[in-house]
C-alpha cells in the first residue's frame, strides 16, 4: 500500500519541532532578564524532569505493567488514567520538593527562582515531547513520500510493533495538517501548569509548617489534570474540546498559584520588575 504525507503536514511538523526548542529558550531568557532569576533553577528543573519523570517514573510504570496488577490497570481507561496521573504527580512533585529542599535551598531568597525552575521543568518536557516526536514523524513522513515504506518495516519481526508502524503510517497520511499544531497549543497549557505547581511546592519547601499542605495540593492537582485528560480522551473524540478543558484546569491552577504567591511572597507580585 502506498502512503503519502501532505507537504503542509511536514511543514507544520517542522514548526512544532522548532517551537519545542523555542519554548524553553524563550522562558529562560524572559525569566533571567525580566525577573533577574538565577540560572541554576532552570537546569535543575530540566534535570529533575529527566531523573524523576523519564527515568524513575518510567521504570516503575514499565515494571508494574508486567505484573497482574498492571494488566488490570491497563484494562480500564479509568484505572489507567488515575494510575498514570498519580504516578506522574507523585514523582514530579516529589522531585520538585526534593530539589527545593536541597540543591536550590540557597536560591530561596528570590521567590521568582520558582518560576525559573518551572520553566526548566516544563520547558524541557515541551522540548522532549515536541522535538523528539516530530523528528521521528518528519523522518518517517519523508521516507513514506519517497516510497521507502518497506525499509521502515524491513527489520521489524514483532507483529505488534508492525501493526503499530502501519497505524502510524495511516495516521501520518490521513491526519489533517493543522492537527499537528495541537501539540504546541497543548504544551503552552502544560508549561503554565508546571510553573504554577512549582510555585506551590516552592513555598511548601521554603516555609514548611502550616504551608507544607501546598506540596500534597500540587500532587493532587497534577494527578487530577493528567487523569482527567487521559479519561476524557476516551469519551470525547474532538481534541480541541479536550485541549480547551485542559486550559480551563491550567487556568485554575494558575489562579491558585497567584493567590499563594500574594500570600507568601514578600514581593509586590510576579509582575514587579524590581529585583
Amino acid at each position: 500500500m502506498e502512503y503519502s504525507v501532505p507537504t503542509l503536514s511536514i511543514f507544520f511538523m517542522v514548526i512544532v519541532a522548532l517551537t519545542g526548542i523555542a519554548i524553553p529558550v524563550v522562558l529562560f531568557s524572559v525569566f533571567k532578564k525580566r525577573y533577574k532569576t538565577k540560572i541554576a533553577p532552570f537546569f535543575v528543573g530540566c534535570a529533575v524532569f529527566i531523573i524523576f519523570a523519564l527515568l524513575l517514573e518510567r521504570f516503575l510504570i514499565t515494571f508494574i505493567f508486567t505484573t497482574e496488577a498492571g494488566k488490570i490497570i491497563q484494562s480500564s481507561i479509568w484505572y489507567y488514567g488515575i494510575f498514570g496521573g498519580l504516578i506522574a504527580g507523585l514523582f514530579e512533585e516529589t522531585g520538585r520538593f526534593t530539589a527545593f529542599k536541597t540543591v536550590l535551598k540557597k536560591t530561596q531568597n528570590n521567590d521568582r527562582n520558582a518560576l525559573m525552575y518551572g520553566a526548566g521543568h516544563g520547558g524541557f518536557e515541551a522540548f522532549y515531547i515536541l522535538v523528539f516526536s516530530m523528528i521521528s514523524n518528519i523522518v518517517m513522513a519523508v521516507m513514506l513520500n519517497a516510497g521507502m515504506a518497506d525499509k521502515l518495516i524491513s527489520d521489524v519481526t514483532d507483529e505488534a510493533k508492525l501493526q503499530t508502524l502501519y497505524t502510524t503510517f495511516v495516521a501520518l497520511s490521513g491526519t489533517p495538517s493543522f492537527h499537528f499544531l495541537m501539540g504546541i497549543v497543548e504544551r503552552i497549557a502544560a508549561v503554565a501548569l508546571h510553573i504554577s505547581l512549582s510555585v506551590l511546592v516552592w513555598f511548601a519547601a521554603k516555609i514548611g509548617g502550616k504551608s507544607f499542605w501546598l506540596y500534597p495540593l500540587a500532587l493532587f492537582l497534577h494527578s487530577a489534570v493528567n487523569a482527567f485528560a487521559v479519561i476524557l480522551s476516551k469519551y470525547v473524540p474532538n481534541m480541541w474540546i479536550i485541549i480547551a478543558s485542559i486550559y480551563v484546569l491550567s487556568a485554575c491552577c494558575v489562579t491558585i498559584a497567584l493567590k499563594v504567591w500574594k500570600k507568601y511572597s514578600p514581593r509586590k507580585g510576579i509582575s514587579d520588575e524590581k529585583d
